[in-house]
């Protein structure tokens, strides 16, 4: 029975090898690196991308129980198996292309399913929380769900040696202020986001500072405009890493991350980097978010990796070593966490000069500097998917090149990622990530259910190399 249900485990040890590298575009060189299992769920995903793909180009209006025809390349097939052959020997490239999309979102669906285990794990495990959990009678339910929000983010490292009672109490915590968003719980520390009204956060924020764990500064907090609306449901879980970097926290630990400078002294040190004319200077200036970020939105001549999920940072710093050798490293991310980890993976490679990091990430310095060397919107991981502090706008529109910065769910149904389509072309009907998922979902309208915020693979994501703004 075991064997007729792939793993979690062995579905993402592939992730990498099928989901990103584009290079290999072979499935069956790719199809045949899987185990049993694997391939069972890769020809599955396959089976139905060409099913999809053959019945998105079945002509309009044909009722149950006509002659279907399919109309595909301008030509008029009459028969199944006419239409079957056509797209196999034609439209392989795109077949594997929605074939890994699908892949990914098994991969996706399954990551879900695994932290809905981790929760009921954690849910089964009854502790007394009640000391931790403020007296909020001075507080209305009123004030508690209606009025002014804003949303929080914040981390710290620490240890923690039970950390399904912290996850307890966390989920209690944030259900009696009626919060939303998601909170990190491991043995190396808490990361969380969390959405409500002033009067909801400001409580949380006392309760959170209150607990003898964490040692936390109201400043540890960072603060934005929004609300419980900004996320769909509250998550509260048990993880091996607080911020998922694929990477052991006693192998890669923060404790060995770079210099953190203020924001201040970062903004000096790029105001310095901008300075010199000689683009070949010791300093690279290194974003480790992902590429969609980092499209919308990044410090002037830095250096953004075309990865999407940071769990490929490690790969990518090991595919360019040289890069970095002898040089001085100013990294930076959203709110610095994930430099905390990514400096000291850096840091182990022993090929720097220095590695330093932006403390707060962007989010801090915008606070200081609106109009300073970020530009464009900071991309953030809940539905307002971006804030900005400056009117820059410096990506672009993928169907006509247009200015353009907000991200949009592809229209095709099932396909969970993001897409930069103007208003005027979105009007034309130009709502998918990519043209395979343009043909697929001219019938079909936006998915709804669960969506994972990141671009999709088949939009560009090259590589950035540092330039001026």
């Amino acid at each position: 029975m075991a064997e007729d249900n792939p793993s979690f485990s062995e579905f993402m040890d592939l992730d990498h090898d099928l989901d990103l590298d584009t290079r290999t575009c072979n499935g069956v060189r790719q199809e045949k690196q899987l185990s049993a299992s694997q391939r069972r769920g890769y020809s599955l995903c396959r089976r139905k991308s060409f099913a999809g793909f053959v019945a998105s180009k079945r002509n309009r209006g044909q009722e149950e129980g006509d002659y279907y025809s399919w109309c595909c390349c301008a030509q008029t097939f009459r028969e199944h198996s006419a239409i079957h052959k056509h797209v196999a020997r034609t439209h392989d490239p795109e077949i594997q292309r929605l074939t890994r999309d699908a892949y990914q979102c098994l991969l996706n669906q399954l990551e879900e399913e695994a932290e809905t285990q981790q929760l009921n794990e954690c849910e089964a495990e009854p502790v007394d929380i009640s000391a931790w959990i403020p007296d909020t009678r001075h507080i209305s339910e009123e004030q508690l769900q209606k009025g002014p929000g804003k949303v929080l983010l914040y981390y710290r490292y620490c240890q923690i040696e039970d950390p399904h009672v912290i996850c307890a109490w966390q989920r209690a915590l944030c259900e009696k202020l009626h919060l939303t968003g998601k909170v990190r719980v491991a043995t190396e520390g808490i990361n969380g986001t969390v959405g409500g009204t002033n009067m909801a956060t400001d409580a949380y924020i006392d309760a959170t500072r209150s607990h003898p764990l964490f040692k936390m500064e109201k400043d540890d907090f960072k603060t934005s405009d929004g609300g419980a609306e900004c996320f769909k449901d509250l998550r509260v879980g048990v993880y091996q890493e607080i911020v998922p970097m694929g990477m052991d926290p006693d192998v890669v630990s923060f404790q060995l991350a770079g210099v953190h400078l203020e924001p201040e002294e970062f903004h000096k040190e790029v105001e310095a980097l901008l300075a010199k004319a000689d683009e070949n200077d010791d300093t690279i200036l290194l974003d480790c978010r992902n590429f969609y970020e980092s499209k919308i939105g990044q410090f002037t001549r830095c250096l953004a990796p075309s990865i999407r999920k940071f769990s490929y940072f490690p790969d990518y710093v090991d595919q360019n070593l040289d890069l970095f050798r002898d040089k001085k490293v100013l990294m930076y991310c959203t709110g610095g966490i994930r430099c905390e980890r990514g400096s000291a993976y850096l840091r182990s490679k022993d090929v720097c000069k220095e590695v330093y990091q932006l403390k707060g990430g962007i989010h801090r310095y915008l606070e200081q500097f609106p109009e300073g060397f970020f530009r464009g919107k900071l991309f953030v991981f809940d539905e307002r998917y971006a804030i900005s502090s400056n009117k820059d706008i410096i990506s672009e529109c993928r169907y006509c090149g247009s200015p353009w910065d907000r991200y949009q769910l592809c229209s095709t149904r099932f396909c969970c990622q993001l897409v930069l389509s103007c208003p005027g072309c979105r009007q034309d009907g130009r709502t998918a990530c990519c043209p395979a998922c343009q043909t697929k979902g001219q019938n079909q309208s936006q998915a709804s259910g669960p969506h994972h915020k990141e671009e999709c693979e088949c939009t560009e994501g090259r590589p950035r190399i540092p330039q001026d703004a």
